[in-house]
């Protein structure tokens, strides 16, 4: 990870008196010791808060509680911690109202190996178990894996994803949630599921 990337964002927010996380793929990927392809924070300052100090952001989807940045040329997406609502099409949550808490925001995520929270001191802060199935290889949803699934089949394909290019072991109450609601996968765009699938091709090139 280039620390430039996280240090500075961190010591925007920090400066304006916000919180700033890495979250996701981005800390997962850190403590693997794997090159980050995508940066992904998330703060307590909401988009009308970043407003006013993020120079250089970009708002198109603020109404969604997402900002994007680029620093250096790397592009760097920013989320307010949130609460969401019930998802009714499979992708989009019906309501999104933005918190200041942690324990709040975690259970929306998908995986505990995705929802690790890493602050501007390179602490890590796990709700969920997320350190432990790093160590041991165990891919696992957050909850009720149906309930995850239903929210976003495409998680289906993500886990499959994280299994084969990791090397993890989907854990078994997943796996089996994953057969039962597999067929969810066909509500979705077909070239989501396809480029989803398509990045293990890559990944072993």
């Amino acid at each position: 990870m280039s620390k430039n990337v996280f240090d500075y964002v961190t010591a925007l927010f920090n400066k304006a008196g916000y919180r700033l996380y890495m979250i996701g793929g981005a800390t997962r990927d850190y403590l693997l010791k794997r090159p980050i392809l995508d940066y992904d924070f998330c703060t307590d300052a909401t988009p009308d808060e970043m407003r006013i100090f993020l120079s250089g952001g970009i708002f198109t989807f603020a109404k969604f509680g997402t900002v994007m940045l680029k620093v250096d040329g790397i592009k760097v997406d920013i989320t307010t911690l949130r609460v969401e609502g019930q998802y009714d099409d499979y992708r989009h949550p019906s309501y999104v109202k933005f918190t200041k808490s942690i324990e709040e925001d975690y259970v929306r995520r998908d995986f505990t190996i995705n929802a690790i929270y890493m602050d501007e001191h390179y602490k890590l802060i796990d709700m969920c178990g997320g350190i432990d199935d790093l160590n041991n290889g165990i891919i696992r949803f957050i909850g009720d894996p149906d309930q995850r699934i239903k929210e976003d089949p495409l998680r289906i394909a993500r886990a499959e994803r994280f299994e084969k290019v990791l090397g993890f072991k989907i854990e078994d109450k997943s796996f089996q949630a994953i057969q039962r609601n597999r067929y969810l996968l066909d509500e979705l765009n077909p070239q989501k599921v396809k480029d989803e699938y398509d990045k293990i091709k890559k990944s072993f090139k």
